[in-house]
């Protein structure tokens, strides 16, 4: 299953519950969306709290799968093409460097920021 079909089959999942409706007690706006992703990423530091180790696999899988759920939904309403984005970033990301010794690197000024 790609990307495209995997929103799809999200999508069926939303509007099976209700929630594209205008009444719905769970409005699928980008505000929400967007803090819905946040909630469900912190969820996954739990896992790693005091542990350098995954000690529950299954329930890492489910949060991991909450993530990419609300990413997939919140890119589909915003009408964003998640696919070329990650795509995009890749190839802008194979430019650029990240382990530059900190004195090498150019900060801006106070006043550029």
């Amino acid at each position: 299953m790609d990307i495209r079909q995997l929103t799809e089959e999200m999508n069926r999942l939303v509007r099976s519950k209700g929630w594209y409706a205008e009444d719905s007690k769970r409005p699928q706006t980008p505000r929400n969306l967007a803090i819905s992703l946040s909630l469900e990423a912190a969820e996954i530091l739990e896992h790693f709290q005091w542990n350098e180790e995954i000690k529950d696999k299954e329930e890492l899988k489910s949060e991991l799968a909450d993530v990419a759920l609300y990413l997939l939904q919140l890119a589909s309403i915003s009408e964003i093409d998640l696919e070329k984005a990650i795509l995009d970033k890749i190839e802008i990301n194979k430019t650029r460097e990240w382990d530059v010794e900190e004195s090498n690197v150019e900060r801006p000024k106070s006043q550029d920021v």
